[in-house]
């Protein structure tokens, strides 16, 4: 994986979106009978483990590594190549002739025949390795694992349903250079075709975690549903560390739809996620980018035997043709569609119907539910031709968002899925989120909507917008509120140049709007070459301005690797102590925020810690703290602390504003 992401240069075409999935998601890891879904195949871990040692092999009679511009890399993509080819996939070396180092080797493309040529699952890891090593876990752990799981699907040779494609890609630790080459040169048909990409980097680590890339998409909740019926309690995460830093970010950017799994890099693991998955809340990967990410010291048999049936259940549940069912039926939600606010409850019909033989027993489950929502049916089985009624119950924690619910029928001799599109919108009141993702493609213009509902009167004359963007270049952006009414507030006028993403906290006086109603947060791409989408974005509507008092520093400070620097605000002409909701607006340049620790030291030198290490190895800190001051007086010298707590990235701080 790399450390961090070159997205510049794409080709400036109009990016056509992928079709969203088709293919439900089936509630039941374990096969169902043999008349309803072809089995789920084990992808044997003495055999990935196999494949790992002969990378280890090639790495070690080339100069101890398998750099994309190396004879390690060339033996690398000849092994999997001969494997390949000897198993009956079509496949090609596919050169490299644009955006990559020179002398950079080929990428490998496999296809496996049979399946509709319309509708692509592609499967990808790269190959390479840096220069400071073999490269085991990163990524010798993701190509190992597919090229396993492409010669159990050729040993198997199953009736296919869509079609399969295999990449393993050059010059990722370059900067995804290979997998945008081959992202780029695809038509506008042929990236249409592919259905979702799966990506794979890292999925070994020896302290690792159970990481799923873009968790709430459709393929992500495939791999989620995995982890979540063959291990209860394991939870998996969004991987956020390596948001935009593997190949699947050059798929994201023509828009195809994307997923994965990994299981860390160099960020530190939680206490609570040590909770969850065991180990330390040291690095996921001691060994990230290092001369120790060898074969075998540096591998995870548990994590990387999950990983491989993980993605087996990908390509199966998504392309595999099931088997005929002698006795069969149809399920249908109606509505396919419904809407509550969250800590309300919504209903749907879930019809059957006897398609084939005699009638069976069909018992009735819920999958992709958001966070404090349940589903319950009456009665909770049919015979196939019967109904029942399912009823969706939130609380008012579930985040608002728009969900895909799948509604699974297992039957005796047949398993089927319907789905019921879920919208939760938040709770009466003035408070509310939206957590959908919204694809930004160039020179477009998009919305995201939140309605608002209970919240008496006026908005607040300190009303705020919290927006989280993942963009590469946000100087392409302009961002705008726009009220019931239609009147446009705007929060980000194309500034910034070419520093990644939006992740900023914005406060608007609103005392002139009606508070409930539906608002938009509109984004306009103004600009060519970079692409991204809205992660999500929070108002609220009830703030006042308090009284003016505070200051703003905008003189650099410079940041150097495990030092301690300060800067201050002093504050004079204020009465009485600070507002509760005090707030911090920091704005830090760093090529790694998870380094930093940031501080608000008040007058008496009380310490308000605002950020510790967060935020893995994402550049900056761009973001605004509320912080409880209610206890210390306003007047006085007021110290921004910013400590750089590790190596290898500096920055500077550029400024920051205290409001007390």
């Amino acid at each position: 994986m790399t450390r961090h992401p070159i997205l510049r240069g794409l080709a400036t075409v109009a990016l056509a979106c992928a079709a969203t999935l088709g293919v439900g998601i089936p509630a039941q890891a374990a096969p169902a009978p043999a008349a309803a879904l072809a089995a789920i195949p084990d992808i044997s871990l003495t055999n990935v483990k196999a494949h790992l040692q002969q990378l280890q092999t090639i790495a070690t009679a080339n100069g101890g590594n398998r750099r994309s511009t190396t004879s390690g890399y060339t033996a690398s993509v000849t092994y999997v190549y001969d494997k390949l080819v000897a198993a009956g996939f079509s496949v090609v070396k596919q050169n490299c002739t644009s955006g990559c180092t020179s002398g950079a080797g080929p990428n490998v493309i496999a296809d496996w025949p049979g399946g509709d040529a319309n509708s692509v699952y592609m499967f990808g890891a790269h190959l390479d390795s840096v220069s400071a090593g073999p490269g085991i876990n990163d990524n010798g752990s993701g190509s190992a694992t597919i090229l396993e799981m492409a010669l159990t699907l050729a040993a198997t040779n199953p009736t296919m349903l869509n079609h399969v494609r295999f990449g393993w890609w050059t010059d990722e630790e370059q900067g995804l250079n290979g997998s945008d080459f081959y992202a780029n040169a695809l038509s506008s048909t042929e990236r249409t075709k592919i259905k979702a990409y799966f990506n794979f980097d890292m999925v070994a680590s020896t302290n690792g975690g159970y990481f799923i890339n873009r968790i709430t998409s459709t393929p992500g909740q495939v791999l989620k549903q995995y982890y979540d019926t063959n291990f209860p309690g394991l939870a998996p995460e969004e991987n956020v560390e390596g948001a935009g830093r593997s190949d699947d970010a050059s798929f994201n950017a023509v828009g195809v739809q994307t997923s994965g799994v990994a299981a860390g890099a160099s960020a530190n693991k939680t206490s609570a996620q040590v909770t969850k998955w065991g180990g330390t809340t040291g690095d996921y990967d001691p060994c990230y980018h290092s001369s120790c990410d060898t074969y075998p010291s540096n591998i995870s048999d548990t994590v990387l035997n999950r990983s491989g049936d993980a993605a087996a259940y990908a390509l199966w549940t998504l392309a595999v043709a099931p088997a005929p069912a002698v006795n069969d039926f149809s399920i249908a939600a109606t509505p396919a569609s419904g809407s509550t606010t969250a800590g309300g409850s919504v209903t749907s019909t879930i019809g059957t119907a006897v398609t084939n033989g005699a009638a069976q027993t069909v018992n009735l489950t819920a999958a992709g539910l958001p966070s404090g929502a349940t589903a319950s049916f009456s009665p909770a089985s049919v015979s196939s031709g019967g109904s029942s009624t399912l009823t969706v119950t939130t609380t008012t924690s579930t985040p608002t968002g728009t969900y895909p619910v799948t509604v699974t029928g297992t039957g005796t001799d047949a398993t089927h899925t319907a789905t019921f599109t879920l919208t939760v919108a938040g709770p009466p009141g003035c408070t509310s989120s939206n957590g959908t993702d919204v694809t930004i493609a160039d020179l477009a213009t998009v919305e995201s909507s939140i309605t608002v509902s209970g919240c008496a009167g006026n908005a607040g004359s300190a009303s705020t917008v919290e927006v989280h963007i993942v963009h590469t270049y946000q100087g392409d952006l302009a961002v705008n509120l726009v009220a019931p009414d239609g009147s446009a507030y705007l929060l980000h006028n194309r500034t910034g140049g070419a520093t990644d993403n939006i992740d900023q906290t914005y406060t608007v006086n609103l005392s002139s709007e009606v508070a409930n109603g539906t608002w938009k947060l509109r984004v306009q791409d103004a600009a060519s070459g970079d692409v991204g989408y809205i992660n999500s974005w929070t108002l609220s509507l009830g703030g006042s301005v308090p009284p003016a008092c505070g200051g703003t520093n905008g003189t650099d400070v410079t940041i150097p690797d495990n030092t301690t620097v300060n800067s201050t605000i002093v504050v004079s002409g204020c009465t009485g102590t600070a507002s509760a909701t005090s707030t911090v607006e920091v704005h830090i340049v760093h090529t790694y925020k998870g380094d930093l620790v940031v501080s608000l030291i008040a007058p008496d030198g009380s310490a308000y810690v605002l950020s510790n290490r967060a935020g893995g190895s994402a550049d900056n800190i761009d973001q605004t703290f509320t912080v409880n001051l209610s206890t210390e007086t306003r007047n006085g010298t007021w110290t921004l602390r910013v400590q750089d707590a590790a190596a290898n990235d500096t920055g500077y701080l550029n400024s920051w504003t205290l409001t007390l």
